[in-house]
C-alpha cells in the first residue's frame, strides 16, 4: 500500500497562518523521512481557517525542504487561473525538481463563486471552458499543439524534457470521465463525497485512453484519517472533526474549537444524522482499527494508494497520526 499526504495548511485554534505554514514544512519533512509517496497541497480562498491559497508557491518551498517525496497540488482549481500561467508555473517547478512534481487539478472554486469571479473575471463557470483549459494545458505542457491554435504561436516556458505528472481530482463521476478522456491519473475525494466513488473509478478505468502523460489508468482515494495510540484520543480527534464538518454545512467556515469546548454538545436529531453521514468521510481509531478500515476502502476502490488528510487541534497529534500510519503499512524509507 502506498500512502500520500493531502495538506490544507489548517490554522489551528489560537494559532495563525505563519505557524500553519511552518507546520506544513515540518509535516512534509516528516512524510519524506517516513516513506510517503507524495505530498499534495490544496487551494482555498476567502477563509480564515486555512492558509493554502497558492499551492505552487508552497510546493517550491516544500520540494526544496525535502529530498525524495513527490510534491504537488491537490489541487490547483484550474478555472480560477490562466491556463498558460498554470502550465508555466508547473514547468518551472518541474525544471527545479525534475521527476518530483505533480499537477493535480480540479474545477471547483476552492471557496465561493464571488471569490472565484474575482480571481478570474473571465470565468463563466461553463463546463466547456474547463474542457478547453484541459486541451490547452496538455498542449502547453507537452509542446504538442494543433496547427492554427494559440499553442502554435505561444510557448509555455521553460522548455524542458520532462513534465509534471497530471492528476484529476474529483468527487463525481463526470470529472473521472474527463480524466479518462485526457489520459490523466485520477484521485477520488472520498473525504468530500463518500458516495459512488468505486463506481466512478471503475468507469474511469473502463473509459481510459492512453496519453503522452500516462499509458495505463492510475487511481488513488483521498480520506480523512485520525490514528491515535488510544481509542480515547482517536474519539476526541473524530469528535472535533464531527463538529467541524457540521459547521461547514451550516456555512460557518472558520470554526475550529478544542475538544474541551465541544465535548458536552448534544446534537439535535437532524444534526446527529449529518454527523453519522459525515463519518463515512473519515477513518478514526487505533492503528489496528484504522488498518482494517483503510484496507477495506482500498479494496472497495481497487487502488493501491491512499491520500491521507489529517487535521487536528494539536500539531503533535497530527504528526503522530502520520507516524503511526507509516509504521502500520511499513512504508519504504
Amino acid at each position: 500500500m502506498k500512502l500520500s499526504v493531502l495538506d490544507q495548511s489548517p490554522i489551528r485554534n489560537g494559532s495563525n497562518a505563519i505557524a500553519a505554514l511552518k507546520e506544513s514544512v515540518e509535516l512534509a519533512q516528516l512524510a519524506d523521512k517516513l516513506g510517503y509517496t507524495r505530498y499534495w497541497l490544496s487551494e482555498h480562498h476567502n477563509t480564515k481557517s486555512l492558509a493554502g491559497a497558492s499551492p505552487e508557491i508552497l510546493i517550491a518551498r516544500l520540494a526544496g525542504e525535502t529530498k525524495r517525496i513527490r510534491v504537488g497540488s491537490g489541487g490547483v482549481m484550474l478555472p480560477n487561473h490562466s491556463t498558460l500561467k498554470v502550465a508555466e508555473n508547473f514547468r518551472l517547478l518541474e525544471a527545479l525538481f525534475p521527476g518530483r512534481i505533480d499537477l493535480g487539478i480540479g474545477r471547483a472554486p476552492g471557496g465561493d463563486r464571488l471569490t472565484a469571479s474575482i480571481l478570474n473575471p473571465s470565468n463563466n463557470f461553463n463546463p466547456q471552458d474547463f474542457v478547453q483549459q484541459l486541451v490547452d494545458l496538455q498542449a502547453w505542457l507537452t509542446d504538442r499543439h494543433t496547427p492554427g491554435t494559440l499553442q502554435e504561436r505561444v510557448t509555455a516556458i521553460p522548455s524542458i524534457p520532462s513534465q509534471p505528472d497530471l492528476w484529476m481530482l474529483t468527487s463525481s463521476g463526470e470529472s473521472g470521465l474527463l480524466a479518462a478522456h485526457f489520459g490523466m491519473a485520477l484521485s477520488f475525494a472520498h473525504f468530500i463525497y463518500p458516495v459512488g466513488g468505486p463506481k466512478a473509478v471503475n468507469n474511469y478505468r473502463a473509459q481510459f485512453r492512453p496519453s503522452v502523460h500516462l499509458s495505463e489508468p492510475e487511481a488513488s482515494v483521498g480520506i480523512f484519517v485520525f490514528c491515535a495510540d488510544t481509542e480515547e484520543k482517536a474519539a476526541e480527534l473524530q469528535a472535533i472533526m464531527d463538529y467541524r464538518l457540521l459547521s461547514l454545512e451550516k456555512g460557518k467556515f472558520d470554526e475550529y474549537p478544542s475538544y474541551e469546548e465541544i465535548k458536552d454538545i448534544e446534537y439535535l436529531p437532524d444534526e446527529q444524522l449529518r454527523v453519522n453521514a459525515n463519518r463515512a468521510r473519515m477513518v478514526a481509531g487505533t492503528p489496528p482499527q484504522v488498518k482494517i478500515q483503510l484496507e477495506k476502502l482500498a479494496a472497495d476502490y481497487g487502488v493501491d494508494e491512499l491520500v491521507i488528510a489529517t487535521i487536528t487541534n494539536d500539531h503533535a497529534d497530527r504528526l503522530r497520526s502520520y507516524e503511526l500510519l507509516a509504521t502500520l503499512f511499513d512504508l519504504p524509507k
